[in-house]
């Protein structure tokens, strides 16, 4: 199959480098996180208003308020309606939420109502969807929410284990919603994946570790439950994004 600009690669990022390193390497779209290491968490108000100046390619920002799973009590969601609200007057270009039921299913009202706050802003329904119970029930599900995006595996690890998957939930799909897959997408698979499945869309994390440039370090006490990475850094470069752009195109 001949190459296709159309596809539009969104990347990952929980820093402003990691964010213009993605921008010069070829990137479509960024989506901004905190801590990814627990899968992306909202950014501060700081970090979102500094990569909006930094950056001339589209914002999305994550609105998660913690880690583990996607059921929020009343609290929490009011501090995602909060964050949406905050994103927005930062002049970010969309966000990116999920929210479930205890049963595993899409959280349906609870989603709406951030779709409906939101606009104009588009929403990303994020890979909350590959923690429910019946995937195909929860396609129509956000389907009713409103959200113009779904980003998932497959259900799987990673999106080589899903890609039969995506293929069917994208058909499905239709043009109701734009299933956008995501985890695992590398430069050695990332044409493979878009021949299979006609994503029109991609989201990579193509995340590199580093070490820290500090030059004293106290072995004997660690920030949180992250041990002996204390003093390593993940970051976006921009040869590796550059490398899935062509091989991607």
């Amino acid at each position: 199959m001949a190459a296709d600009r159309n596809v539009l690669v969104e990347v990952s990022v929980d820093s402003v480098a990691s964010a213009i390193a993605a921008q010069n390497g070829g990137a479509t779209r960024v989506e901004l996180c905190s801590a990814l290491m627990e899968g992306g968490l909202t950014p501060s108000a700081g970090v979102i208003e500094t990569t909006r100046a930094a950056i001339s390619i589209p914002l999305f920002v994550m609105i998660r308020p913690r880690g583990g799973d996607f059921l929020y009590d009343d609290y929490e969601f009011t501090a995602m309606r909060r964050d949406i609200e905050v994103a927005r007057h930062l002049r970010a270009h969309g966000v990116v939420f999920g929210i479930l039921l205890a049963n595993g299913d899409v959280d349906v009202h609870r989603t709406r109502e951030l779709v409906d706050l939101a606009r104009p802003l588009p929403v990303t329904f994020h890979r909350a969807f590959d923690m429910t119970r019946d995937m195909f029930r929860a396609l129509e599900d956000v389907c009713a929410t409103g959200a113009e995006r779904l980003l998932t595996s497959g259900g799987a690890a990673t999106v080589s284990n899903g890609a039969a998957r995506i293929e069917e939930l994208i058909k499905k799909a239709g043009p109701r919603v734009l299933v956008m897959p995501g985890s695992g997408i590398k430069p050695h698979n990332a044409r493979t994946l878009v021949d299979q499945t006609r994503a029109r869309e991609i989201h990579v994390g193509l995340r590199s570790v580093s070490p820290s440039p500090m030059l004293y370090r106290n072995a004997g006490v660690t920030m949180g439950s992250i041990g002996e990475r204390e003093y390593e850094r993940f970051s976006v470069r921009e040869e590796d994004v550059r490398a899935l752009c062509a091989a991607l195109y």
